[in-house]
């Protein structure tokens, strides 16, 4: 397990901070307290966001919208850097060495030992920094829950099973058959997702 980062009373984390510490320790900064990212997540963990990010990549390609898989820090200000689980950002501008800015979807996939801070403090800062919809996967009980920005504040959640289809609000004309994501058997009525986007 990572070492808490030495600090005074008082005092909060800042990305200067951040760069200082071991490479090979993966922290998250929220309002300037840190959150250690171990252990690693579990292989169900891995699989569901990886089935996220590749069928969201298979579907954005060519599009300006890009999708990232963790680790990768999402710089939001001084005190506030994360690495989500997946992320799509659609402003070419905020690609850089890292993201810079709140991207237009976030997908959190909960594990035991970071469920509180992803629907807590996670949650209140996607919606203060105007990320456009957070998605909350709940790998044991095939649910998801989706929270959509509206007037700056989120609203839901929706909740959708494995065995429904998830339109994206922040990628107008893209869904995402969610059996397929869970890995469970298809519903009986199911065909083909939509693939368009503008």
């Amino acid at each position: 397990m990572a070492t808490q980062p030495n600090k005074r009373a008082g005092q909060k984390y800042t990305w200067q901070d951040y760069l200082t510490w071991p490479d090979e320790e993966r922290w998250e900064v929220i309002a300037g307290e840190a959150y250690d990212m171990t252990p690693s997540p579990t292989p169900r963990h891995q699989i569901l966001a990886g089935n996220f990010y590749r069928k969201l990549a298979d579907r954005l390609a060519g599009k300006p919208c890009r999708v990232f898989i963790a680790p990768l820090d999402v710089y939001l200000d001084d005190h506030n850097f994360i690495q989500p689980d997946v992320l799509v950002v659609c402003d070419p501008p905020k690609i850089k060495d890292r993201i810079y800015g709140a991207p237009d979807l976030i997908i959190e996939v909960l594990s035991p030992s970071t469920a509180l801070k992803d629907k807590r403090e996670k949650k209140a800062l996607y919606e203060r920094f105007g990320v456009k919809e957070y998605l909350v996967v709940h790998p044991d009980e095939l649910l998801i829950e989706r929270y959509w920005l509206e007037s700056g504040r989120f609203t839901g959640p929706d909740v959708f099973g494995a065995s429904d289809r998830l339109a994206l609000r922040s990628l107008e004309g893209l869904e995402i058959a969610l059996w397929e994501v869970f890995e469970v058997e298809p519903p009986a009525e199911a065909a083909p997702e939509k693939t368009s986007l503008v």
